[in-house]
């Protein structure tokens, strides 16, 4: 694919406007949602498009979370390109049909805006909603600013019409999603040029009636044909492989949209000043900004700090992780969420990808920004010069992780 002159325009788009775009240039088939804060603007957004034609599109107004998700796997069953978005306890309530859809391998696209989970009520970001999601076969994408949402949504539905795996598109609730940013908005000949049809692999035909999704037992079993199917073991198998093959095409299709449109996402992660670096600090989302931040701050006092900021959630990169970590000396890990009783979720899987490898980092992890809690770059700076002294103690620290909080 040629780069060529893009017939982009830049405008003041929110988060949640920069999700909308992004699904709207992808010629989205069908919309399903139902509303809840602070994702309710990128639905609303959406229906204006149809409405007023300029989005040739079905929106589906459901009763719940749970409905929305069930007539984006229907109609991506029979054929249609999808779209959904929510937040929290929406996404909670979807919890059923997120399975449902990675099970059936069927390439929905939805828009997360991450916001905390109750009790108590909270309407305010973290990432504990799609962190709780984390294990239900998604591939998950972080944005860490606005321009990062419209690019991915975009990409999303190509990673996922490849490899044929739904995938979830992530920012931050408020912090994001009603935070106005100068966004570069491609235009829709550009986009088609990236964006094929769909060509889907599952579809409702009355000449060639099928069914799909029936009872599978553990073993395989011969059917009606004589021919030997999959037992559910293998099918489980099948989709653990496409989330691990899956990093690549993540990366091809990156590499084909900078090619495009001049804004590079051929890496899983991002990497910022780690050429020297001795400290990385670890962040995911709008954090890992306010972390390049923190690091600007300790670089000045002379700490050889980089940012490695988590683009990719699931599949978890971590061979290229493994790599990009093993000269650090301490890295530290800011989480927006909590694996109750263990550590933040992104610290543990950290963990893991350095298990064996020749890393020999102490790691310390921090919990931040629980229920919309203000992240400041001073206190992230302040966290890693706490955690200085344990350079000195040997790898792996394996104490539960220090909150930054008042109590």
């Amino acid at each position: 694919m040629t780069k060529r002159n893009n017939k982009a325009n830049i405008r003041l788009l929110d988060g949640n406007q920069a999700a909308a775009e992004g699904a709207k240039l992808s010629r989205v088939q069908v919309i399903a949602a139902y509303p809840i804060t602070p994702q309710t603007p990128v639905t609303e957004a959406l229906s204006e498009f149809v409405e007023r034609g300029d989005l040739k599109a079905e929106y589906v107004a459901v009763e719940s979370e749970h409905s929305a998700m069930a007539v984006c796997t229907s109609a991506s069953m029979v054929g249609a390109r999808t779209f959904t978005a929510t937040s929290a306890h929406g996404l909670a309530y979807m919890h059923e049909m997120l399975h449902w859809a990675a099970g059936a391998r069927l390439p929905v696209v939805l828009a997360c805006v991450n916001r905390a989970i109750g009790a108590p009520w909270n309407i305010l970001n973290d990432q504990q909603d799609s962190i709780s999601q984390r294990d239900t076969g998604w591939i998950q994408i972080y944005a860490r600013n606005n321009q990062e949402i419209l690019d991915s949504i975009i990409q999303a539905y190509k990673i996922a019409e490849t490899v044929y795996v739904p995938v979830m598109v992530c920012f931050d609730g408020y912090v994001l999603s009603h935070t106005e940013m100068p966004v570069e908005v491609p235009s829709q000949e550009d986009v088609d040029r990236f964006l094929p049809p769909y060509k889907p692999h599952t579809i409702l035909d009355p000449a060639n009636p099928k069914n799909y999704n029936l009872v599978t037992l553990a073993d395989p079993r011969v059917n009606a044909e004589g021919m030997l199917c999959h037992g559910y073991m293998e099918l489980r198998y099948l989709l653990q492989e496409a989330l691990e093959n899956s990093a690549e095409t993540i990366v091809k299709v990156g590499q084909e949209f900078g090619e495009l449109f001049g804004r590079n996402y051929a890496k899983i992660f991002w990497e910022d000043n780690m050429d020297d670096t001795e400290i990385v600090i670890v962040a995911m989302g709008s954090l890992a900004m306010e972390a390049r931040v923190a690091a600007d701050m300790l670089r000045e006092e002379g700490h050889k700090v980089g940012v490695l900021g988590l683009r990719v959630f699931r599949p978890f990169p971590k061979a290229g992780l493994a790599k990009a970590l093993e000269k650090a000396r301490l890295i530290v890990v800011f989480d927006k969420n909590i694996s109750y009783g263990s550590e933040g979720a992104t610290c543990s899987e950290v963990k893991s990808a350095l298990c064996g490898t020749k890393a020999n980092a102490v790691i310390r992890n921090f919990i931040v920004g629980l229920g919309g809690r203000d992240v400041k770059a001073r206190e992230l700076a302040d966290a890693v010069r706490k955690s200085l002294p344990s350079m000195e103690t040997g790898p792996l620290n394996i104490e539960y992780p220090e909150w930054i909080c008042y109590i």
